[in-house]
């Protein structure tokens, strides 16, 4: 029974959290929030008190409340939310809460107080703004996020009726992200037998179906756990998954290699059905490498904003973009399209970062960067006679599309490699850029195109360019931006536009579209299936490598993280 404190503290505060969420009352930047959850410094826990204006939140009469136990116990299972125990103290406070009792000396309820409502504090700051700085990690962000007032939240944990759901409501409100959630669950069941992803050599280069492999029956095994096989193959399967005696055990069949190319697709492989060396590469990866990849990702999930209009994302690892017709996350909203991005090369990587997309140039110019130019370019140039004209490429001093036109020659070339003349490539068929051009402005000067070389979308692996995005269906993509803007754009306004004489026709978007460049390694689709994909920029690697320091060091590296 509630103590007349409590009844009057459940009244006071017990509709702050939900004001707190939708309102979106700012307490602290993000990356203050994230120091102050990080480390639990004495003002951020006096900060709790005061908003709930009493020195005890999680007991009464020398007795835990039943918020107390319930966060005690959601503290115990934050691994289910990719999170460490250890991060926040968990043995400590579940050891002292065993010891305390009505008998219990008042200072020592008072610094289990303390010590309960600092690990809140560091949750509820992880879950909503995540563990690590953003830009530490080399997501740009170019203004920290407070849209939530971290002390409030933990003030009404403390009188809310349900903890569990109360946590839930400052955590990224994505459905993929809630999906990602479930699929941790069962990896982390895989990852219980690390000797599912045990697989023997493949003897030679390449299998495929109607060879004998004598791993089989393990191939097998393992795709019925990863669900890319039905347990419930026909008789002659189930048999050579449960005895190796079966003549047939180490067949490749038709069932076996079907599954295999389930498990291809999902992993970003070429979907052949044949066992070579990239899919036994995937296959043997451990699942609890899977898990950590799937707790990296809940992690960059949790320092995005919620879009207040729907937008463009770019999944670099995935090769894909995404563009959304609602600011909800549902596949049936969403125009998804294959996308080539920046080589693995440091020097040509796809930044990480956010902007917005404000206009569309059909039939650009390339204005050639100085470094490619000079790098790629000027070498041909000296060597070829006929380089530039072959292929469209002009020199032009000063800025915009009208700017002078400059004969080559050896002092003209000599000026280009000092960086006082432009080398352009006219509109054209055959320019780099392709017929379009989607423009969000940014420091590195990356933008999404379209491209003359078609060919490149076949690979499954399409890290080729120096570092824009090009885009498989630029057109597609044109009619989905366009399609509030003046003149109500259709497709065929859009395919006319492509094929005019007009180049360099820009169309300014009355309203910009949020454009995210990310970077996620697993994806969790609404049909059921879970997508790996490489970590082709060894972010993941960075990110690992951050989440491993202890809470204090993970502040400091969030200090030092550039502000853009």
């Amino acid at each position: 029974m509630k103590s007349e404190r409590q009844n009057r503290s459940q009244r006071r505060f017990g509709g702050l959290l939900l004001a707190v969420m939708l309102s979106g009352a700012v307490g602290a930047t993000a990356a203050g929030a994230t120091v102050a959850g990080a480390t639990g410094d004495g003002a951020s826990v006096d900060s709790v008190y005061a908003r709930a204006a009493s020195a005890l939140l999680w007991s009464d009469a020398g007795r835990l409340t039943g918020q107390a136990s319930e966060l005690i116990a959601f503290l115990n299972d934050v691994e289910a939310l990719g999170l460490r125990p250890a991060d926040y103290g968990v043995e400590g406070i579940t050891g002292t809460a065993a010891q305390l009792g009505p008998e219990s000396d008042p200072s020592a309820w008072a610094a289990f107080d303390r010590m309960l409502t600092q690990a809140a504090l560091r949750l509820l700051s992880d879950l909503h703004y995540g563990r690590v700085d953003a830009r530490a990690a080399g997501f740009e962000i170019a203004q920290a996020r407070g849209d939530l007032d971290v002390a409030a939240a933990v003030a009404a944990l403390a009188t809310v009726p349900r903890v569990a759901d109360a946590v839930a409501a400052v955590e990224p409100q994505f459905y993929h992200y809630v999906l990602l959630k479930l699929a941790l669950q069962r990896y982390r069941a895989l990852a219980a037998d690390p000797s599912l992803t045990v697989l023997p050599p493949l003897g030679r280069g390449r299998l495929e179906l109607g060879d004998h492999y004598a791993g089989a029956p393990a191939l097998r095994r393992l795709l019925i756990a990863e669900r890319d096989l039905a347990a419930d193959t026909d008789a002659a399967s189930a048999g050579a998954a449960n005895s190796t005696a079966t003549p047939d055990a180490t067949l490749l069949d038709a069932a076996l290699i079907a599954g295999l190319v389930r498990f291809q697709a999902r992993h970003g492989l070429e979907g052949d059905g044949a066992l070579g060396a990239a899919s036994y590469a995937a296959l043997t990866v451990p699942e609890a490498r899977r898990v950590r990849q799937i707790e990296l990702t809940l992690e960059r999930w949790r320092w995005l904003p919620k879009p207040a209009t729907p937008p463009i994302i770019v999944n670099i690892p995935e090769f894909r973009l995404f563009a959304f017709d609602t600011t909800a996350d549902l596949a049936q909203s969403i125009l998804q399209i294959p996308v080539i991005v920046g080589e693995t090369n440091p020097a040509k990587r796809t930044p990480v970062f956010m902007g917005a997309l404000e206009t569309v140039v059909f039939r650009p110019y390339w204005d050639v960067p100085h470094d490619i130019a000079v790098r790629e370019m000027i070498p041909k140039i000296n060597a070829q006679p006929d380089y530039l004209a072959r292929n469209h490429l002009e020199l032009v001093r000063g800025a915009g599309d009208h700017a002078q036109h400059v004969d080559a020659s050896p002092d003209s070339v000599a000026a280009l490699a000092r960086g006082e003349l432009r080398l352009r490539q006219l509109p054209g068929d055959d320019n780099s850029l392709g017929l379009i051009k989607f423009l969000f402005p940014n420091v590195h000067d990356v933008y999404m195109h379209s491209t003359p070389s078609r060919g490149l979308f076949m690979a499954s692996r399409r890290a080729f360019s120096h570092g824009c995005i090009r885009v498989q269906e630029p057109a597609g993509l044109a009619e989905f931006v366009l399609r509030n803007a003046p003149g109500a754009w259709t497709r065929a306004d859009v395919e006319a536009a492509m094929q005019s004489g007009k180049d360099d026709q820009r169309v300014e978007l009355e309203q910009p579209i949020p454009v995210m460049i990310l970077y996620g390694t697993v994806l969790a689709t609404e049909a059921g299936p879970v997508q790996f994909f490489d970590d082709i920029y060894r972010h993941d690697r960075k990110l690992e490598a951050l989440l491993d320091l202890d809470p204090v060091a993970r502040t400091a590296a969030a200090l030092r993280a550039p502000a853009l």
